[in-house]
């Protein structure tokens, strides 16, 4: 017996108008939920027209907010946060306006403290090659620019 509850088109509505004021949702946040809770195609695209309208939803808002909330919070890089934005299927229009979020002061500035705080914690590595392949996987993972951590790691361990 399926016990999965069913929602009227409002309830739904509501339920989406609560989810995105939350916090911002990309468009495939909201089908995905809208997916979940078992609702048909046609009232997907009427409750999303509805958040879209009602700007419940805007796409460009929440790549803003998803960049400045990674870099600051997660110290990701620009590649890592333009990876993760086209994961979520957001436009190369929005992934340009969410970039700009970024200061390049900031950026720079966030990058040399982040590489500096993994030296630190590679003192006990004493093989020079392990260090250096430990800190460009460390600064690759987050998704700064190779040109940036090839740099770094030929400035840091001479």
């Amino acid at each position: 017996m399926n016990t999965q509850k069913s929602y009227t088109v409002d309830e739904a509505t509501k339920r989406m108008e609560r989810y995105c004021a939350y916090q911002e949702r990309c468009h495939k946040e909201v089908h995905q939920k809208l997916y979940e809770m078992r609702m048909i195609p046609v009232a997907v695209d009427q409750i999303i027209e509805h958040l879209l309208l009602n700007n419940f939803l805007n796409e460009t808002r929440f790549a803003q907010a998803f960049a400045r909330g990674k870099f600051r919070a997660k110290k990701w890089g620009r590649n890592r946060i333009v990876n993760e934005l086209k994961l979520r299927e957001i436009s190369k229009y929005n992934i340009q306006i969410a970039l700009k979020e970024i200061p390049d002061s900031e950026y720079y500035k966030t990058f040399e403290v982040l590489a500096e705080k993994r030296m630190q914690q590679l003192t006990s590595e004493k093989n020079l090659q392990k260090k250096r392949k430990k800190l460009a996987d460390y600064l690759f993972y987050r998704g700064w620019e190779p040109e940036l951590v090839y740099g770094k790691v030929s400035e840091v361990l001479k």
